[in-house]
């Protein structure tokens, strides 16, 4: 039987959210505000650990997941994009990640249940770590890997089953910059998915990092898609490092190629000198609707430097077209 997320999406394009970084920078956080209650002790700086928030003020996450919401998102993603104990080790924060990940996908499936016009589905974020299984980090040593593939195995399962406890509704694998990380993570959901005796949707989003049209590792998008076509994922997609107009020529090789849905969460335009994205809701919009009158994606969303107002934009369109036709048998 198909799932509810199936169903919707065979009836019309889904929209994904938008950036939580940029919304939390919203609120001028300070150092107390990462450490207040379990961490007030804790030996290292914890500012700009955003994962942390959803545990010392869950409040700011909830309110944020709410205005997605109320924007029109269908699908939100749990504040956990850095929930690994590879990348919470910078901060001496492994024992943590457990409490993380839950509580994180916990108050996203709470707020969801305020909206009661449809379904609205939480998918637990999983990024690409810190860490690349694939280049070294040492150009003297070319051969050196900070990372291996058994470490980057046992970190996701830790993260998926503590995304699992918390009630999650699918599980997006995101911002793929080293595929090797990307294949780390999925055989790492295969096997929890084996031991619980229960699948959940995945999708699967990577980075084309400049207009080469590559990944950081060097990969076409073709390639890329290949790489993680033996899963049977919900969707393949794109998301991060572009701008919407950038990103288009390899969403039209997603839409000839994948038999998956296509997914695409873009930047809003590319950061200025001071990091600053200038791409307003509307001139956005106005990028993605190529993306809908080509018919190239059936889930839409936003990426670094977009918000409430970016999504509502963007949902306002999408809601008059029809998703690409796919096959989800």
């Amino acid at each position: 039987m198909k799932s509810a997320l199936e169903t919707a999406l065979a009836t019309r394009i889904l929209v994904l959210d938008g950036a939580m970084g940029t919304m939390i920078q919203r609120h001028h956080l300070e150092e107390f505000d990462f450490r207040e209650g379990a961490f007030e002790q804790h030996d290292k700086p914890l500012k700009g650990n955003n994962d942390l928030l959803s545990i010392t003020r869950p409040e700011i996450i909830k309110d944020i997941h709410r205005q997605y919401l109320q924007a029109g998102a269908d699908i939100i993603e749990t504040n956990t994009f850095s929930g690994t104990t590879i990348a919470q080790a910078d901060y001496g924060l492994e024992d943590a990640v457990y409490a993380i990940n839950f509580e994180s996908a916990k108050i996203a499936k709470e707020v969801c249940a305020e909206f009661t016009d449809r379904t609205r589905f939480v998918a637990g974020s999983i990024g690409p770590t810190n860490r690349t299984a694939s280049i070294s980090p040492d150009v003297n040593d070319p051969g050196y890997r900070a990372v291996n593939f058994d470490d980057l195995v046992l970190a996701y399962k830790h993260q998926v089953n503590a995304l699992m406890d918390g009630g999650v509704d699918l599980l997006l694998v995101e911002t793929i910059f080293d595929t090797l990380n990307a294949k780390a993570a999925l055989f790492a959901i295969d096997e929890v998915f084996e031991e619980r005796k229960i699948k959940l949707p995945i999708m699967v989003s990577g980075t084309i990092t400049d207009q080469s049209g590559r990944t950081l590792t060097g990969q076409t998008t073709e390639a890329f898609l290949i790489s993680l076509s033996h899963m049977p994922l919900l969707s393949i997609g794109l998301n991060c490092a572009l701008g919407a107009s950038m990103m288009r020529p390899y969403l039209q090789i997603l839409n000839e190629k994948s038999t998956f849905a296509v997914s695409a969460h873009p930047n809003a335009g590319l950061p200025n000198e001071f990091g600053q994205y200038e791409e307003s809701p509307q001139m956005m919009a106005n990028q993605i609707k190529t993306f809908l009158d080509e018919g190239l994606v059936n889930i839409i969303g936003g990426c670094c430097g977009t918000t409430p107002e970016h999504i509502k934009a963007i949902a306002d369109i999408a809601k008059n077209y029809a998703p690409r036709q796919i096959n989800l048998a």
